[in-house]
């Protein structure tokens, strides 16, 4: 199967996609590519078994009626949100509350921080994948889920802070992720990449986003119990995964 990593970005000069190819025990990075648009992304999204997207796919329930509210001059939905618990409804996700339960991250507010540019552009990107292929549902159940590249690298024991940015600090650290994966994924076959992964976290979080979808196509991630589920469906879930990554490489 083939699956398809993309780091979403609100400009295509720094979106980028990591496309794996895997054949029984092994997986070799077929595509890697910065500055990537749209069309190019449904493409790839065609020929990929699993897409894992790091950007979020959904907005908090909550908000929508907050807005509808304030531009309605209807007191109710708004007061409803009075006060830092009830603001944190509006930026946070149920997923992102779970993500921070099991490591110990906080994900970025798609409501209220740097992620709303490149939410707008994902829901874009959603509305031509269901017109071209059809719906996708956004608790991950069909060919896309979201993805959180740090969270993934935390529970698969890599280190997962440090390495956005720019900076020989950021590229050390970055190429000593990518020694730590090596050891941990023998089976990976970067295929001559590794100058361009150490030189840039976009593609880095492609490359982390496509082995993640490789877990959510064989089950091995944190899907949403029944307390989550409908707030999965409206909101999106970020797909943790659940075991190692020596269990990505089976057949």
């Amino acid at each position: 199967m083939r699956t398809l990593g993309v780091d979403l970005a609100a400009a295509t000069k720094k979106t980028a996609v990591a496309v794996l190819e895997w054949t029984g025990t092994a997986a070799r990075l077929e595509h890697l590519a910065l500055d990537v648009d749209d069309d190019e992304i449904l493409r790839l999204f065609g020929s990929a078994g699993m897409t894992g997207v790091d950007c979020p796919v959904g907005w908090p329930d909550a908000f929508l009626p907050f807005l509808a509210g304030h531009l309605n001059f209807d007191a109710h939905p708004v007061l409803d949100h009075d006060g830092i618990a009830g603001r944190r409804l509006l930026a946070y996700r149920d997923t992102d509350r779970f993500v921070t339960a099991r490591t110990g991250l906080i994900p970025l507010s798609v409501s209220a921080d740097r992620l709303a540019h490149p939410a707008m552009r994902c829901a874009v990107l959603q509305a031509k994948i269901a017109r071209d292929v059809g719906p996708q549902p956004r608790d991950g159940s069909g060919r896309l889920a979201e993805v959180y590249p740090a969270a993934s690298l935390k529970l698969w024991g890599l280190l997962a802070r440090g390495y956005k940015g720019r900076g020989a600090t950021e590229a050390e650290r970055l190429a000593l992720l990518l020694d730590g994966l090596a050891r941990a994924a023998p089976w990976l076959d970067l295929a001559g990449s590794a100058d361009r992964l150490a030189a840039s976290d976009d593609l880095f979080d492609a490359l982390i986003a496509s082995l993640t979808a490789r877990a959510v196509a064989l089950g091995r991630t944190l899907r949403p119990e029944v307390s989550h589920a409908k707030a999965a469906l409206s909101e999106g879930w970020i797909h943790l995964p659940a075991g190692g990554l020596s269990e990505l490489n089976g057949v």
